[in-house]
């Protein structure tokens, strides 16, 4: 993945073609060592290609992808029994007996 995003920032700085060296550079900066076979393979499938569209094809793959919606919904169930209700009249009951003291 930083190989990928020294990538993009390379060419979000104004190179289009981003050689090893400058990818390099740009990781070094940083303090991290850049493996060249990991490095050249990211060069390889990247270069000469429109950063644009490969970002827009990723973008059609991930919208086919879960996005944890299904976690939400046993809690959303859970409230739709009743079983929120508990904790709601307790904050209820707390309430009125600070409004009761105010008074007194």
């Amino acid at each position: 993945m930083r190989y990928v995003a020294a990538y993009l920032l390379a060419v979000l700085g104004g190179n289009t073609s981003p050689s090893a060296k400058d990818i390099k550079g740009i990781l070094g900066s940083v303090g991290i060592e850049a493996d060249d076979e990991r490095l050249n393979k990211v060069i390889s499938e990247l270069n000469g290609k429109d950063i644009n569209e490969v970002m827009n094809s990723g973008l059609s793959k991930l919208a086919s992808v879960p996005a944890g919606g299904a976690v939400a919904a046993p809690a959303a169930a859970g409230a739709l029994t009743g079983a929120g209700d508990a904790p709601a009249a307790g904050i209820e009951k707390r309430r009125e007996e600070r409004r009761i003291r105010r008074v007194r």
